[in-house]
């Protein structure tokens, strides 16, 4: 063998290790190495007092992962006033087992909901490949899962089901209005019904026949932060808008970021918090990069699998 081709046979080892190592990282450790973002945002009406909010979002739950429902249930110790679950927390026939041991402890503190397609439908496994040509497609001929069930434990939680409809609530003396829309993903999204959800709630709401008090704020939930989405969501009201789906990316460059983002949203705002403009409003965004992945895509790499925990302060008093 000459030595150019030496060479050349060196460099492409010294790449299959790196791929192999990186593959070996991103399945057994880093998928794994669960973290809490966390946040300040000025939102809440002058005087208020703090609200902490907990952000949920893309367990994909399969019953036998269970260091991420023992992290998800110790996320308790930070006693949330709110939860706010973005869907997609099924990942598996029979996941809705450990969805229920996970979120066990939260049981009383009031939450929101909507949810995505994985709480519909089964993983299926997929060329990975396809996602740089375009976003995921759902097959609607993969197993049912039983949404009905989780439905049913969600609110027997207490939280509030949000899928294409408005709910209201005060905590600790906030009056918070919320919208929400079904998965967008797949084309469940009724932005049409939004308005007069609004009204219906804003007619009916507890606070509706008293004078005076705190105006609410707007809160807007969606799995799959599409753009016409999020343009709706602000054109409504919302001055803070949770998502998730995107996971981030789930596997990202170091440097550079995700390399697709499942859906139309810009590629920067795949995760995190960042701020959403639209005809002039402007809300804040936070698209969750989620707590898991499909069983047969099970890698994340410089993209850690997280919750969020926001902390909504007052907001200064402004004088003109």
């Amino acid at each position: 063998m000459s030595r150019a081709s030496e060479r050349a046979a060196s460099a492409a080892l010294a790449v299959a290790a790196v791929g192999l190592g990186s593959l070996a990282w991103g399945t057994l450790v880093e998928r794994n190495r669960f973290t809490l973002r966390t946040h300040t945002l000025p939102v809440l009406q002058p005087g208020a007092r703090p609200l902490t909010v907990l952000h949920l979002a893309d367990l994909h739950m399969a019953p036998w992962q269970r260091e991420k429902q023992e992290w998800i249930r110790g996320l308790a110790v930070y006693e949330p006033d709110l939860v706010v679950d973005t869907g997609d927390n099924l990942g598996h026939e029979r996941g809705i087992e450990g969805v229920e041991y996970a979120l066990e402890p939260f049981r009383g503190i009031p939450g929101v909901f909507v949810h995505g397609s994985n709480d519909y439908f089964g993983p299926v496994a997929k060329n990975p490949f396809t996602y740089f040509t375009a976003p995921s497609k759902t097959d609607h001929t993969q197993a049912r899962l039983d949404n009905g069930r989780l439905t049913s434990y969600l609110e027997g939680l207490g939280w509030l089901d949000l899928n294409n409809t408005a709910r209201a609530m005060s905590i600790k003396g906030s009056r918070l209005e919320f919208l929400g829309v079904n998965d967008a993903h797949v084309g469940w999204d009724k932005l049409a019904k939004l308005p007069g959800a609004m009204d219906e709630m804003r007619e009916n709401v507890g606070w509706a026949d008293e004078s005076g008090g705190p105006n609410p704020v707007t809160i807007g939930l969606t799995h799959s932060p599409y753009q016409r989405v999020l343009n709706s969501l602000v054109n409504y009201g919302s001055e803070l808008i949770f998502a998730g789906h995107t996971h981030g990316g789930q596997v990202c460059v170091p440097g550079y970021g995700a390399l697709v983002t499942n859906c139309d949203i810009p590629r920067d705002q795949v995760k995190g918090l960042s701020l959403w403009t639209h005809a002039r409003r402007t809300a804040y965004l936070n698209v969750s990069a989620g707590l898991g992945t499909s069983i047969y895509a099970p890698v994340r790499f410089a993209c850690r699998p997280e919750a969020t925990l926001l902390t909504l302060t007052a907001r200064d008093i402004s004088y003109s």
